[in-house]
Parts: C-alpha cells; sequence; structure tokens
C-alpha cells in the first residue's frame, strides 16, 4: 500500500469516474486504473463497484476511504513539518470564501497578506458554504472564510466580525418611504433573492415573514448581489445587502440605501478550519492581516448588540 495508491482512490472518490480522477492526478488512465486494482487484490475486498455509472464505493470501500482521507492528512501535516519544521509560514494554502463575500473582503486583505507572508502561496477558491464544507471534509481546503455558525461539530470556527444588513430599496416600492427599517417590515413582496446554495438567502428568508420570492408575477433567482442591485435600480422591489457591499455604494444609488432599527439584522464571519490541522500559524497571520484591513466600524460591533441572523 503506497501514498500514491491512496491519492487515486480519493480522486476516484471525488470524480466518481476513472478518467476525470486520472487526469486530476496527472496519469494514464490504465495506470490508475492498475494500482487501485493491485491494492483492491492485496486487500482483499473491492473498494469501488465499477458495474455503477457513475462508480460508487463498496460497504468496506467506504470504511477504507474514509481512514485513507485521514492518513492522507497526518501524511501532509508530516511534510509540512519536514519541510520547515519552525516557521510554518511557507508553502501552498488553500483558502475557500463565498461569494457574498469575495468580492468586497478579499481586495482588502490580498496585498497585505502577501506582503505579510510572501513564502506563501495564496489560492482562492470562492464557492457555496456546501460546497467548501465538502471541499474541507476532503482536505481540498486548508481553511476558508464562511458565514457562521455552522453547527458542524468537525470544524473549528473563529470569528472575526459581525457584518450589518442594509435594505437597498427601489424609490417604487413602499418601504422607500422608511427612513429605517425594521426585521418585521420585510416580506417577499418584491423581494429579489440570490439563488439557492447562497447562505445569505437563507438569511434573508429567515428575516421575511413568508417564504417564496415571487416578484410580480416573476421569478428571478441570481448568483451575484450586483444583478439583484441593478435590478433594483433599473426596476422595482428591494433586496437585503451587507455591509462590505454598502461601503462602496456611491451617487444616487445611496439614497436606496436603509439602514435597520437595533437590532440590527447581522451575520457572523469567521475563518474555518477542520480540527486535525497543521498550518494554525499561517490561519493566525490571515486573521490579523482581516482584523487590519476592515473598516473599523466592524470590529466595534460585539455579538450582544446585534441579532446574528441564522439560515432558514
Amino acid at each position: 500500500m503506497t501514498i500514491t495508491q491512496l491519492e487515486y482512490i480519493l480522486a476516484v472518490d471525488k470524480h466518481r469516474h476513472f478518467r476525470k480522477a486520472s487526469e486530476e492526478c496527472h496519469v494514464s488512465q490504465p495506470t490508475l486504473s492498475m494500482q487501485i486494482q493491485k491494492l483492491e487484490e492485496s486487500l482483499g475486498f473491492m473498494i469501488f463497484d465499477r458495474s455503477k455509472n457513475p462508480v460508487i464505493p463498496t460497504i468496506e470501500g467506504e470504511k477504507f476511504i474514509h481512514q485513507s482521507r485521514t492518513v492522507l492528512k497526518e501524511f501532509k501535516k508530516l511534510k509540512d513539518i519536514t519541510n520547515d519544521p519552525t516557521a510554518g509560514l511557507t508553502g501552498e494554502f488553500r483558502l475557500g470564501i463565498i461569494p457574498t463575500l469575495a468580492p468586497y473582503l478579499v481586495p482588502l486583505f490580498l496585498n497585505k497578506f502577501s506582503e505579510a507572508l510572501p513564502q506563501v502561496e495564496l489560492i482562492l477558491n470562492e464557492r457555496t458554504t456546501e460546497e467548501i464544507i465538502q471541499m474541507l471534509d476532503r482536505d481540498e481546503l486548508d481553511a476558508a472564510v464562511l458565514v457562521t455558525p455552522l453547527h458542524n461539530n468537525s470544524l473549528v470556527e473563529r470569528v472575526l466580525f459581525y457584518e450589518p444588513f442594509y435594505g437597498f430599496v427601489s424609490k417604487k416600492h413602499e418601504l422607500s418611504r422608511k427612513a429605517q427599517l425594521e426585521s418585521s417590515d420585510l416580506n417577499t413582496e418584491g423581494l429579489w433573492l440570490l439563488r439557492e446554495g447562497h447562505c445569505f438567502r437563507g438569511q434573508v428568508l429567515s428575516l421575511c415573514s413568508r417564504g417564496g420570492g415571487t416578484h410580480a408575477g416573476q421569478r428571478f433567482e441570481s448568483g451575484s448581489l450586483e444583478t439583484l442591485k441593478n435590478l433594483v435600480v433599473k426596476d422595482s422591489g428591494y433586496t437585503l445587502i451587507p455591509h462590505l457591499d454598502m461601503i462602496d455604494i456611491a451617487g444616487t444609488k445611496k439614497s436606496l440605501v436603509k439602514p435597520f432599527k437595533a437590532p440590527v439584522p447581522t451575520r457572523e464571519v469567521s475563518i474555518v478550519y477542520g480540527r486535525n490541522f497543521y498550518k494554525e500559524k499561517i490561519i493566525d497571520a490571515l486573521e490579523k492581516v482581516i482584523l487590519d484591513t476592515i473598516p473599523k466600524e466592524l470590529k466595534s460591533y460585539k455579538v450582544g448588540e446585534v441579532e446574528v441572523v441564522r439560515l432558514k
């Protein structure tokens, strides 16, 4: 049994396809298949049921794959310690981040992170929360910046800041008459939503008195807050936006921004990573850089002063 064989197995489990797995591992499909077959012969059981399309693990294979993932995590930890036993601030660092944070938060800290950790190659991956959690579990990411709490005991959450919400309301909508909004004002009449899979969508719906998201007989859901804001500006209705998005709004669009009365609906933003972690010094440095670069008002919010919105 070799580390390479375990890597091949995890690649097949990820893609459920031998050709795609071989492409990821940069080997020919016959080579990958032969190595997995040799391992299966030595183990005395099949790891994958090849009669299925896509291929799936057998019952014994599921257990073996789970343990293989743990072994590879520990191997990478050992390799990291061997390569840099003292500093721990070199090498590749794979960071996931959700789409409603990435456009606003990454530009704030990216250059400062590179200056502070020049020996670290930061690889950013923008995905939904569900995708990121799966990638953390498969050890395809080292850490992530997510909205929490996740209620996942296998992950560590370090709270970075609390980010309040604002309404972004068309002048044609009835909420435009209000100077400040309250959570009780919100419903899905005229509400533009992000599509399924975005945690911000779930938080918005949890603030509304009923679900749905219909708008004048139409239904439109986007993967971009910018698209939703443009719909409000050029059409009607309203949407909700987070603080980091709000501060970049200028000109006549600024008048469409509506703050909330206290307690202000807010999201909790954290660095998240697995419990068996071996790049904690990079996590420490990343946390410091983010806290040094975010707007100072975000550092002033305390958990008791805001209403952290749970996912619907």
